[in-house]
């Protein structure tokens, strides 16, 4: 008896979630009335780089549900940045990976987060003491090989100020552990995700001649910034997780859609580990998934800490039945406990 056919995907879905590569990023709509991003012709940049092996990887195993399918699609087609909240280890930050292979979107932008990051950071940075050892060396007679100390080998693009460049696709950026920040850090962000644009300082004081400079950027390529000002055409798909060690501003929150990741159940812990290693591991290893939804079940273990153990079994560590509860006692210990 054949299985009956899966429905087909909802119509207004841009993102299907099934790790397929296909170009219906195409036929993503317009900005809503009250996100007016894209201005004048669109750049004439038809298709994105390739993933990186590692991104193209991490997006095609990566296994997700329906509610977190229809959340990214809300936040392409309503252009607000995505809030994924959850456990450590369920997979937030693979989303922005998944993504971006899925829908050709080119490697993700990412930008960890600490607890001295600040706006200025994810903008870009300005090597001001190498531009003045240059130009002292010039002044000295001095060949530094850099040619005319053009001020935009000093430039460069963050990952947040890259995203934002002018496109026809948008890039994925992935903003990493925001809870971990400065108190101010969200509410910087308010103006740069509500208007797509931001100023370099340093551009803005050339004068009208070299209105044009080409900086680099966060992923080695190099772009024009005309009059000292970055503005994105396309919106990016901006992912930012979250392991809620502290409530966001509220102006801050209003301007994301949130979606809570759940650590997965039985049916979609086996979907990742087959995606992964195979239905055949998956097979030899039930006994070893249902151990780890028990240890879920008593606090918080990642995915990878499964899958680690099972590559461990493979390799023959459980010979010893014994000495193997030791060793995954050790491979599980809960992420809230620390070492």
């Amino acid at each position: 008896m054949t299985e009956p056919a899966a429905p087909p995907p909802p119509a207004w879905w841009i993102y299907r979630g099934d790790g397929v590569p296909h170009n219906a990023i195409e036929r993503l709509p317009d900005p809503p009335v009250w996100r007016p991003l894209q201005q004048g012709m669109p750049p004439q940049d038809d298709d994105a780089v390739a993933p990186e092996p590692s991104d193209a990887q991490r997006g095609r195993v990566f296994q997700v549900d329906r509610g977190l399918v229809d959340a990214v699609n809300a936040a392409l087609l309503l252009r607000r940045p995505l809030l994924l909240t959850g456990r450590p280890g369920t997979g937030k930050s693979t989303l922005a990976h998944a993504v971006a292979y899925e829908l050709g979107l080119g490697p993700v932008l990412h930008w960890p987060v600490t607890s001295r990051t600040t706006l200025r950071d994810g903008l870009y940075s300005y090597d001001a003491i190498g531009r003045l050892h240059e130009a002292n060396l010039r002044r000295a007679g001095l060949d530094t090989g850099g040619g005319t100390g053009e001020i935009g080998r000093f430039l460069r693009l963050g990952p947040l100020g890259t995203a934002l460049l002018p496109r026809r696709r948008p890039r994925v950026l992935l903003v990493d552990e925001l809870d971990k920040s400065d108190i101010d850090l969200p509410n910087d962000l308010l103006t740069v995700f509500e208007e797509g644009r931001f100023s370099v300082e340093e551009l803005l004081r050339l004068p009208p001649e070299q209105g044009t400079v080409a900086v680099r950027t966060a992923d080695g390529s190099t772009e024009p910034v005309t009059d000292g000002e970055v503005s994105c055409w396309a919106f990016p798909f901006v992912v930012i997780t979250s392991n809620e060690e502290r409530e966001f501003p509220a102006a801050f929150a209003r301007r994301c859609l949130r979606y809570d990741i759940e650590p997965p159940g039985p049916e979609r812990l086996a979907a990742i580990v087959a995606a992964h290693l195979g239905e055949e591991v998956l097979d030899q290893t039930r006994p070893l998934v249902e151990a780890f939804l028990a240890e879920q079940d008593h606090g918080s273990v990642a995915v990878d800490q499964l899958l680690g153990a099972i590559q461990l079994a493979r390799a023959g560590a459980d010979e010893d039945p014994e000495q193997w509860q030791d060793l995954l006692r050790t491979l599980w210990r809960h992420l809230e406990t620390g070492p």
